[in-house]
């Protein structure tokens, strides 16, 4: 009897890791996800860099939405909204370190809000550093191209629109205790329930 109860106890609780687990559909889902969000925005990026520099240079501002946007064409040494202005080849050495990081954690993707703020991170770093890398005045110090407007806001890139919205995600799952992987941060991984009543060694004797 006691036998019994002990495989039919290793079963759930191998059921119930198995359960905990993120199905392999999953990770494959929001790797795609992952991979979609990040090609596109950085397409997105680049493009618009290329396209502001083409038909913005030497230009006043352009109403965009009246005075709410407008196009102003900038060269910015330094990361997001123009900060850090004196350390560009530093800020470009820890942007290739956030791309190494953020490859290394999309491989535990699980759920879609993860992998569109992962996509966006690392569009947005990605971004910038290309700016960094292959615009004068030279590699790791080029200067980044900044061409949005907003009333009293410092002028920036879409690059920098999308750091901005993958740090209100990852500060919602955060908060919502979300783990890359799916699983809630205080969510047991795999532990067994204990047995109920029907389970109890007077009832199955």
């Amino acid at each position: 009897m006691q036998a019994a109860g002990g495989a039919s106890l290793d079963a759930t609780a191998g059921i119930a890791g198995a359960e905990s687990e993120p199905p392999r559909a999953a990770r494959r889902r929001a790797r795609i996800l992952f991979a979609v969000v990040a090609l596109v925005a950085y397409a997105a990026d680049v493009v618009t860099k290329v396209l502001a520099v083409e038909h913005l240079t030497g230009r006043d501002d352009v109403p965009l939405v009246g005075s709410l946007l407008q196009l102003n064409l900038v060269r910015n040494p330094g990361a997001a909204f123009s900060t850090g202005t004196g350390f560009t080849a530093g800020l470009s050495l820890l942007a290739i370190a956030a791309v190494v990081v953020v490859l290394v954690l999309s491989r535990r993707l699980a759920t879609p809000l993860w992998a569109a703020g992962l996509g966006l991170l690392l569009a947005g770093v990605a971004g910038n550093l290309t700016d960094r890398l292959v615009r004068a005045p030279g590699p790791l110090r080029g200067h980044v191209v900044d061409f949005l407007m907003l009333p009293n806001w410092p002028i920036f890139n879409l690059a920098d629109v999308c750091i901005n919205l993958a740090a209100a995600i990852i500060l919602v799952q955060t908060f919502r205790g979300v783990r890359l992987d799916g699983r809630r941060a205080a969510e047991p991984s795999g532990s067994a329930e204990p047995p109920g009543p029907a389970d109890s060694p007077e009832q199955t004797a």
